[in-house]
């Protein structure tokens, strides 16, 4: 059914592009009251929140792309709005604009911290080898001001505290805490000091609040199974409490795909190890309240080669603790659950417009410049409705200047682009990429006898060459981002495509800290000056997400081959539409339940929370159901065969009989 409704989305597309392709992208809000994580499913890492009444704000890393710490805005957590970009562009030297051999792959702009006081925006952020840097508005549209502080404080948070003093912390596991002057560029002298030694347990990506008049430090651990471990104290300097386990090892059940074992060519690639749980947990993050007294954690985790994602968890308070996660299941945050009670219930929309045909004046906000924008060598108006990119000087793609980059859409998705190449020269190369290291791309270069077609995979070494009458093409990848791999294809015709070369492993590296991004580009490797390519539309085609069945009569397939859940004799189920995504589950002697500590059983009507569960997807497409009685996960036993909702949640190696597949009867 899946590959059916892609087919037929992707034959709508290219019947009624703009108007349909511009629209569909994939968005958390399932329009019935639920959300599924990720919020976005194209990296946003690092990411900081904050609420101002009735608004929220949120900004995260871009690293080396320009521009750079989008602005986000939204009033249900949930639907986000691109407002602005608190960076246009960090030129610090010649690597800043990728000239000399020199680049800032993997470094730039990281772990900002959004604060809002007295009627201003602030956000601190780190840059390699610089001190960290301070932005500043009134409007979250900006205009922003920078302002280079004296130090640099490896992923801080600031507090704005009650007494007037705003405190900052940063560090890695040895944390350190220090007054920042009043025009927040220094530190207080004789401030500073260790408040949380090593041993303790704390990691780094710190967030740092003031709840109830006690203070919280949130902070992310990487280093095997991934968590995030809380300190508390009743005064800035401590003592400081920690406990490790706020949240820890979610993954959805995403296994550790595909990742760079080497920084150069020839690379290694490690092929994926399901056997590690919590290596793609969510980690680095912190928390939020609505105007009706909720509290929602958000955090990011390593989602392999599409980067890094950012989640939504409810947040469940025991012990003083603020735990991710609901009660019976603390520290496990569930795939698909209620939207936050903001007293705002907006429509699904995604921050982006990811598809682009170039007829507007400016660039969309999706679009971000591989450094340093060069001014002057790129236009949208020497050629209306294409963007022209002109062939710089470099010797290959990783060192191209004025290349054009997106972040990549997961689960799933196709990318089109049409290429005019008629403006190339000798020496040059342009077209598409899937950019990150090791890269592949699709493009025509221009030689003394003509034009080819070139495709080229760095992971592997291939290079593909054929020769092509005519200069207009359209260049194709066809990208599976939970299995790691990518197909490209071109036409010379808009219509039929031809395969160009082998799958490509898109793999998970920190080359350039980023995942994959989808890029345009073009660069002159021969003598003289190179000529430019235009480029007509790029079109981004996504799967459509599954919903729950409303209706049917279904077996459920234990994922691995363990047969199929049977209860009571019964192996048939009858689904009835609960609401909220929600589902029960009846045969003929009664309700599927699952309360807590009891084998599962039939039960007879009307379903209760025993009765009812909450229908989720894998990122890898199985279903799993968390019974609303105990907030945890159906599961058969592989043993026994026998039932229980007692899993903490799906496994990466999926051997623990969490995850079904839907049969039909």
């Amino acid at each position: 059914m899946r590959g059916l409704l892609r087919v037929l989305f992707g034959l709508l597309c290219a019947a009624a592009w703009p108007a349909l392709a511009q629209r569909y992208t994939w968005v958390a809000d399932n329009g019935n009251g639920t959300y599924t994580n990720p919020l976005f499913f194209d990296e946003f890492s690092d990411p900081d929140l904050i609420r101002l009444g009735a608004d929220f704000y949120m900004t995260g890393t871009t690293m080396h792309s320009m521009p750079g710490l989008p602005v986000l805005h939204s009033r249900d957590l949930v639907n986000w709005r691109f407002l602005g970009y608190a960076m246009d562009r960090l030129d610090l030297g010649p690597s800043f604009r990728l000239e000399g051999g020199k680049n800032e792959y993997g470094r730039g702009i990281w772990a900002p911290c959004l604060r809002y006081h007295k009627g201003v925006f602030h956000i601190f952020s780190n840059v390699n080898g610089q001190t960290t840097q301070l932005f500043r508005a009134r409007d979250p549209r900006g205009p922003w001001t920078r302002t280079p502080m004296k130090r640099s404080l490896h992923d801080l948070s600031v507090l704005f505290d009650d007494d007037g003093k705003a405190y900052v912390a940063w560090g890695y596991r040895g944390i350190r805490l220090a007054v920042l002057t009043e025009d927040l560029t220094d530190i207080v002298p004789g401030t500073e000091r260790e408040i949380i030694p090593p041993p303790a347990g704390m990691g780094e990506g710190l967030h740092f609040y003031k709840i109830g008049g006690r203070y919280f430090l949130t902070s992310a651990w990487y280093l095997g199974e991934m968590r995030m471990p809380v300190a508390r104290a009743e005064r800035p300097g401590g003592p400081w409490e920690v406990n490790q386990d706020i949240s820890r090892g979610e993954d959805f059940g995403l296994a550790l795909g595909h990742r760079v074992a080497s920084r150069t060519p020839p690379f290694r690639i490690l092929p994926p190890d399901p056997s590690q749980p919590g290596r793609c947990a969510i980690h680095q993050g912190g928390i939020v309240d609505t105007p009706a007294g909720e509290w929602w954690g958000f955090s990011m985790m390593d989602a392999n080669s599409v980067g890094r994602l950012t989640a939504l968890s409810p947040v469940t308070w025991k012990d003083g603790w603020p735990y991710f996660g609901l009660p019976g299941n603390p520290g496990r945050t569930p795939r698909t659950w209620v939207k936050p009670n903001t007293g705002r219930a907006d429509k699904p929309r995604a921050p982006y417009r990811r598809s682009d045909d170039f007829r507007a004046a400016r660039l969309q906000p999706v679009w971000q410049w591989n450094h340093v924008p060069a001014d002057g060598q790129w236009s949208l108006g020497e050629r209306a409705g294409y963007l022209r990119l002109r062939a710089l000087p470099a010797p290959d793609l990783w060192q191209a200047r004025n290349t054009l980059t997106q972040r990549a859409m997961g689960p799933q998705s196709t990318v089109t682009v049409a290429l005019d190449a008629a403006g190339l020269k000798p020496g040059d190369t342009a077209g598409f990429a899937l950019f990150n290291r090791p890269y592949a791309w699709l493009g025509a270069e221009r030689s003394g006898s003509g034009l080819v077609l070139v495709h080229f995979d760095e992971a592997t070494g291939e290079t593909n060459r054929v020769p092509v009458e005519g200069a207009r093409l359209w260049l194709r990848a066809s990208c599976d981002f939970i299995r790691d791999t990518a197909r490209f294809s071109y036409s010379l015709d808009g219509r039929h495509f031809t395969p160009a070369g082998g799958p490509h492993t898109m793999a998970y590296g920190l080359i350039t800290f980023q995942g994959v991004r989808y890029a345009l580009f073009a660069y002159h490797a021969g003598a003289g000056e190179g000529g430019h390519a235009d480029f007509d539309s790029v079109i981004v085609e996504e799967t459509p997400r599954p919903q729950p069945p409303a209706k049917g009569r279904i077996e459920l397939a234990v994922h691995g081959g363990g047969g199929v859940l049977r209860v009571g004799g019964r192996g048939e189920f009858t689904i009835e539409a609960r609401g909220l995504g929600r589902v029960a589950l009846k045969t003929p002697d009664g309700y599927l339940s699952a309360a807590a500590g009891q084998e599962a059983a039939l039960r007879p009507g009307p379903p209760g929370a025993a009765e009812t569960f909450q229908w989720m997807e894998t990122f890898s497409g199985e279903t799993i159901l968390m019974s609303l009685a105990t907030h945890r996960y159906l599961r058969v036993d592989p043993v026994t065969g026998k039932a229980f909702a007692d899993s903490p949640g799906p496994r990466p190696d999926g051997r623990d009989g969490v995850r079904f597949h839907v049969r039909f009867r």
